[in-house]
């Protein structure tokens, strides 16, 4: 991805525009601790190399989302759009800034990090390949994937009691903001004009190109770890995930409204979800209030 990219989302996220629609690029200062666990979530090691995975996904994730916003950013006609396009792009630049910090903590802990970066990195060129508004598409389906996966992480209380509590405040406040410009994207789509044939598309496509990216980084980090022979481990961890109750399986069979022809992510309503962990994280016993860097600059604005 070009310096461009990196350079206009690094000014958005000092912009107080998206503050004022409801999607401040808040800048937080997640430090962790040095004697974090090694297994800080489920103290499993399956789940762990799961989000070490996601964690390595999401730099690169972020910029490409940003820059097929970017591309028809000057489409963009609606005052408030543009606000919100500002306020998407400021919190995509955080959040690449502080999974490169989190994938600095798993490749100290012997994960290899370079794995799911250069593998999600190729799955990404190969979507580059596509026509922009393709790729905007693309983006539309992935945005919608990591606001369920945003929601199901603030409310499954089961899941997340397995997860070291300090470690799980990034990934709070990620899963918040994933919300909070979950429609964004797709209002710029609509801008453009909304082809429901490449919206279908778009599911094979981004399937196609980085399920597998993903998932044989998954299967490496779990081979290479120093319990890769706990095979009754291994299980446990898949279940949580994977079986008929897991974190992610509980995800999947929402995927499927986005290809019908009324999609749209503001008709699923999480506004009292945002509400109630804004003031969770942000409020005046907020768990994050005191590692909120901008807050009168975003007040300012």
């Amino acid at each position: 991805m070009s310096t461009t990219i990196r350079t206009e989302m690094n000014r958005a996220a000092r912009a107080p525009a998206g503050a004022r629609v409801g999607i401040p690029p808040r800048h937080i200062d997640f430090r962790v601790a040095a004697d974090a666990p090694r297994y800080p979530f489920a103290d499993n090691a399956v789940v762990t190399a799961f989000h070490a995975v996601l964690s390595g996904a999401f730099p690169p994730g972020e910029r490409f989302f940003a820059e097929s916003v970017r591309h028809f950013r000057e489409r963009v006609t609606d005052e408030k759009l543009k606000a919100q396009v500002s306020g998407f792009m400021g919190q995509e630049a955080i959040h690449g800034r502080e999974h490169e910090r989190l994938n600095q903590y798993f490749t100290a802990r012997g994960y290899d990090m370079r794995v799911p970066d250069r593998a999600v990195r190729f799955g990404l060129w190969l979507l580059e390949r596509l026509p922009r508004s393709q790729q905007l598409a693309c983006t539309t389906f992935m945005e919608h994937f990591t606001a369920r996966l945003g929601q199901e992480l603030l409310t499954d209380e089961a899941y997340t009691r397995t997860c070291d509590p300090e470690m799980l405040k990034l990934w709070q406040w990620h899963a918040l903001e994933e919300l909070e410009h979950k429609a964004v994207a797709y209002d710029v789509y609509e801008t453009i004009g909304n082809r429901r044939i490449e919206r279908v598309l778009a599911v094979p496509l981004v399937v196609a190109a980085l399920l597998l990216p993903i998932v044989t980084s998954w299967a490496w980090l779990v081979i290479r770890d120093p319990r890769a022979l706990r095979l009754r481990e291994h299980w446990r961890g898949l279940k949580l995930l994977l079986g008929r109750q897991g974190f992610v399986t509980r995800i999947v069979p929402k995927m499927g409204v986005f290809s019908r022809a009324d999609f749209h992510p503001a008709r699923h309503d999480t506004r009292a979800l945002v509400n109630e962990w804004r003031e969770r994280l942000f409020g005046a016993d907020g768990s994050l209030r005191e590692q909120f860097r901008n807050r009168e600059a975003l007040a300012a604005g």
